[in-house]
């Protein structure tokens, strides 16, 4: 620690900024935020510019305990102060956090994936969340999610949430077995929608037999026994429409395959709509069938996307073959795709198979994604 303060003070000394160190195959990168020293040691495959963006998520999710204000204001009094001791019990958020980014694509995509529902289902299950919201004063965030996938948001006008903000409410979620348990009201920063102030969160499972999550997000501290009924008459009005049976059925449901789409040469994809900050990808088949072939899979979808966003030589397409898989990745104003192919595939048939996934995306897009923005 006290080697990694000085490479850091010696540098900021010269009137510069220390970002990264490479020894053999050891990577050192370092973002300073404020009064913190953010520090990542890798010897994955991930590039300089992800290590940067995991750390920025870690700060995030410290400021989301915290409040920049908060943070500022306490290195202000004491430069020396022990920030473990404002964190106390928070240890579990940023282990999960950096457990969740190893495995989830949405962190690297900075997109968010839907759970599929059928269009008319997830529009009365969003009119239900509208109609009974509505009229509550300084609601700001419905969101509903279950299985790190979103299956509605509802927002006050003129306000969005970001992916990285919504990120972290599934890191919460997803990181939380208390929520199963009772109604929680927490607070919340959310740092790209307002780092220095915190919103109040009434946390709760719709019901014992289905396990998604209801999140309604206010600036009011004072509304929990408001929140509380609105969650209840929302959870009834959904259970009349058949809704609650739909979400677990999409629950439990295994995720569709390419093979199963009709594209047997295509092993895995992941497809993001740029529109909707949104993603989709199917399940995984063999030989992705372990976690260390998973792990491999979303090491070679790190590299694309680093060589598709290098800064200065940014690609729009991008086709490789290894003795392991083919890979195509190729970015357009609209979408995103990454595309994972039995290795001796040619480039021709892979483009082919990608013509027949888009013309299937489309067909589906209204199950798949939110299209529209739903408020208050």
């Amino acid at each position: 620690m006290g080697v990694m303060q000085a490479l850091v003070s010696f540098v900021q000394a010269g009137n510069d900024m220390i970002r990264s160190i490479h020894a053999g195959d050891t990577n050192f990168v370092f973002i300073v935020k404020g009064p913190l020293i953010l520090v990542a040691v890798s010897k994955t495959k991930e590039s300089v510019s992800q290590l940067v963006l995991q750390l920025t998520y870690v700060y995030n999710q410290i400021l989301s305990i915290l409040t920049q204000s908060q943070l500022t204001r306490v290195y202000e009094q004491r430069r020396n102060f022990d920030l473990r001791r404002l964190l106390t019990g928070s240890e579990r958020l940023i282990d999960h956090l950096l457990n969740f980014m190893e495995r989830e694509p949405a962190f690297l995509l900075g997109a968010v994936k839907c759970l599929p529902l059928q269009p008319a289902m997830r529009d009365s299950i969003t009119q239900t969340i509208v109609q009974t919201c509505g009229k509550i004063k300084n609601l700001v965030f419905a969101i509903l999610l279950a299985n790190n996938q979103l299956i509605t948001l509802v927002r006050m006008k003129k306000f969005f949430i970001h992916p990285a903000d919504l990120h972290l409410i599934q890191n919460l979620v997803d990181s939380s077995e208390s929520f199963k348990a009772a109604e929680s009201w927490t607070p919340i920063c959310l740092p790209r929608f307002d780092s220095n102030g915190f919103m109040h969160a009434h946390v709760s499972y719709l019901a014992e037999d289905c396990q998604a999550c209801l999140l309604l997000l206010t600036v009011d501290r004072d509304v929990f026994f408001t929140l509380s009924e609105a969650k209840q008459k929302i959870v009834e009005k959904l259970r009349r429409t058949n809704c609650l049976e739909a979400i677990n059925e999409s629950m439990n449901k295994t995720s569709i395959t390419t093979a199963e789409i009709g594209l047997p040469e295509m092993r895995h994809v992941l497809y993001k709509c740029k529109s909707t900050a949104q993603f989709w990808s199917p399940g995984f088949q063999a030989p992705y069938n372990n976690e260390k072939e998973i792990q491999r899979l979303i090491g070679c979808y790190q590299c694309l996307h680093h060589r598709l966003h290098v800064p200065n030589r940014p690609l729009k397409l991008l086709f490789q073959q290894t003795d392991k898989e083919t890979m195509l990745a190729w970015v357009t104003s609209g979408f995103e795709l990454y595309t994972t192919f039995e290795p001796l595939v040619t480039k021709t048939d892979a483009i082919n198979s990608i013509g027949k996934l888009l013309k299937w995306i489309k067909k589906e897009e209204e199950r798949l994604f939110i299209l529209s923005s739903p408020t208050f």
